[in-house]
């Protein structure tokens, strides 16, 4: 209730019937409400109303069924002559002799309504800055864009009883252009169809001139705005959606340094906060001016949703930054291993379906369990940083295709050629020593098995090239072929000066004979040590409360629930839930990822079969396998034709 209207409610004044203050009350007819009250009555007001007593009643809160003394009864007792009273009850506002003049009866009467009135406001006033508070608090802990526009317009839009209201946000294009976009629109009696659109910030539109001059315009009557005025109200719209649109409060929305970042419009004050308007003449009859209070409000919100939005968006940017940073940060480590290439992302896509699938699961063991927004923002983030710390393993290690370095199998090479030269020599030398000490009477026969042997060892050579090309690969070999190639390590070849000469190394043979893969046991060592990396760089950044747990989850991505995993060979107990779904992910992706050139892509039945496998193992869960395949998570990363 408004002040104003406070002071014009019934100033009613209460006495019981037949007492010394009915007499006295009796003078003041013509000025107040006078209500004779029987003694069986009880005390009851419906607004602002003093009651003349000759004594204080013992009893009067619980007959009034208010407190003592309120805002909305005063007490003044009426003494008989005599001393005046050592002490004055609370109750009493004041308390004069019988025999006052009635001039100074109604001074005190007026200054008990005016005090009431008062006592009003400031309990108002107070109530709608703890409103006003509330909201400011509500305002700064919103980080969702939409949701905060919405709740600044609902917000907006109580504290000041309006029927309806629209939101519009100051945008600027590459040019420096700056335009308002209608961005919100709320409305509690019509339906009104939504569509965003921009206008220009000029004089033509309400809204327009505001952005435009920062000033706030309040409008009793919307379709007759003040003369000189440069905008003019839609009336064409309101005919559209059997509205009408009378008074109208705009204001900016400033940041603090007074930059109009938005416009707040609200539309048709009403008493009734509740009301609801069937038709544009119910609105002509009952929908009142905003005022200064309101005004004041309203001004007081859009500066407290400046700031709160101008802090969203802030948030916006800062998390646009951070996830620029981390797919850069990405992108740059799979530059290290092209093969690679997209499977952090694609991992991360995997793993955030899954977990989304095992949040939506109503039953089971993971039937209770549930990912908030942040939780799987850090599920997420997680996984697109799980091989972080690939960075500090060697690229060679990286991109290792074969099972020797290709400048070791090119000084294989070179060495076999050096050898064949040899021997070549080395032939040659003994055709010609031959020709000298024989002639040529028999040398064409001895040539010719010099020859022989000549191809005899050329061929070995060659054959023993082609064993040292084939087990370099990556591809699993034989037991039988593995000791071959010790065996191949230990045979020589004498060169043109007679020394023995070998093909491989024991060293490169222990390199070929590797059973699986191309990798040896120090350089597994190396590549599995990205986990630890991974953990040592994530923790050194200092992540938010909300997604903290982002470098505890990708440290455990290669953990085994029977403890076979690597590197810390944690069991199930030990590895949190997340990391559990980014591990079947991650192998999924690592089994039917294009071709990479120590391994052939597998098809998708035969993954699922693989994982199967797994779980058999007791490397993975079994639950989250089974939700991975009915879910066909793995359908998110097919490629779409």
């Amino acid at each position: 209730m408004r002040r104003s209207e406070a002071r014009d409610l019934r100033r009613q004044v209460l006495f019981r019937a037949g007492s010394a203050a009915a007499q006295i009350a009796a003078r003041l007819s013509g000025q107040f409400d006078l209500v004779p009250l029987r003694p069986s009555d009880p005390i009851a007001v419906d607004g602002p109303a003093v009651l003349l007593v000759e004594r204080a009643p013992r009893h009067l809160g619980r007959a009034a069924g208010l407190p003592g003394r309120t805002n909305q009864l005063a007490l003044i007792a009426l003494l008989p002559p005599g001393p005046a009273p050592k002490t004055i009850p609370a109750q009493w506002y004041a308390c004069l002799p019988r025999n006052a003049p009635p001039a100074v009866l109604a001074r005190i009467l007026d200054n008990a309504f005016e005090h009431m009135a008062t006592r009003g406001d400031l309990d108002r006033l107070s109530v709608e800055l703890r409103d006003l508070n509330s909201i400011g608090v509500r305002l700064s802990a919103e980080r969702d864009l939409k949701r905060l526009l919405e709740l600044i317009l609902t917000k907006a839009r109580e504290i000041t009883h309006s029927d309806a209201g629209s939101l519009y946000l100051v945008e600027e294009s590459d040019t420096g252009d700056r335009r308002l976009r209608f961005t919100l629109t709320q409305n509690d009696s019509v339906d009104v169809p939504f569509e965003q659109f921009t206008i220009p910030i000029n004089g033509e539109s309400v809204a327009g001139y505001v952005a435009l001059t920062g000033q706030v315009v309040d409008l009793a009557d919307a379709y007759h705005p003040p003369l000189g005025s440069t905008f003019k109200v839609n009336r064409a719209f309101d005919t559209q959606i059997g509205y009408r649109t009378k008074s109208m409060l705009v204001v900016p929305m400033k940041t603090q340094k007074e930059e109009i970042i938005g416009v707040l419009q609200l539309i048709n004050c009403k008493p009734d906060l509740q009301r609801r308007f069937a038709s544009p003449a119910e609105i002509e009859r009952e929908v009142e001016p905003f005022g200064v209070r309101y005004t004041d409000f309203a001004v007081s919100l859009a500066s407290q949703a400046a700031v709160a939005l101008e802090n969203s968006r802030l948030y916006e940017s800062i998390q646009t930054l951070f996830e620029g940073f981390v797919k850069a940060s990405v992108t740059a480590i799979e530059s290290r291993d092209p093969t690679t290439s997209g499977h952090s992302f694609r991992v991360a896509e995997l793993t955030v379906g899954l977990a989304e699938t095992v949040d939506r699961t109503p039953s089971g063991p993971y039937g209770d369990v549930r990912f908030s927004p942040d939780e799987m923002k850090e599920i997420r983030y997680a996984s697109l940083l799980h091989d972080f710390g690939k960075v500090g393993v060697r690229e060679e290690v990286l991109v290792k295709a074969k099972k020797l370095y290709p400048n070791h199998l090119e000084l294989i090479k070179q060495r076999v050629e050096v050898i064949r030269r040899g021997l070549e020599l080395k032939y040659s030398r003994r055709k010609i020593e031959y020709l000298l000490q024989k002639g040529r009477e028999q040398f064409a026969a001895h040539a010719e098995g010099l020859d022989a042997e000549l191809a005899s060892f050329v061929a070995e050579l060659d054959d023993g090239l082609a064993s040292v090309i084939a087990a370099n690969e990556p591809s699993v070999i034989a037991e039988d072929f593995a000791s071959a190639i010790q065996r191949f390590a230990l045979q020589s070849f004498e060169d043109h000066l007679g020394r023995p000469q070998s093909i491989i190394t024991p060293e490169e043979a222990k390199v070929l004979a590797i059973p699986r893969g191309t990798l040896t046991e120090t350089e597994r060592k190396q590549i599995e040590s990205h986990v630890v990396h991974t953990f040592q760089f994530l923790a050194q950044i200092p992540w938010t409360r909300e997604i903290r747990n982002i470098p505890e989850i990708a440290r455990s991505h290669h953990e085994k629930l029977n403890g076979s995993g690597y590197p810390y060979g944690w069991t199930s107990d030990q590895i949190p839930l997340q990391s559990k779904i980014m591990t079947i992910s991650d192998i999924y992706d690592a089994l039917t990822a294009a071709d990479r050139p120590y391994k052939k892509a597998t098809s998708v039945e035969q993954a699922l079969d693989i994982l199967d496998y797994e779980r058999k193992a007791g490397n993975i869960d079994g639950t989250l396998l089974a939700l991975f395949i009915e879910a066909k998570v793995y359908e998110r990363t097919r490629p779409r034709r």
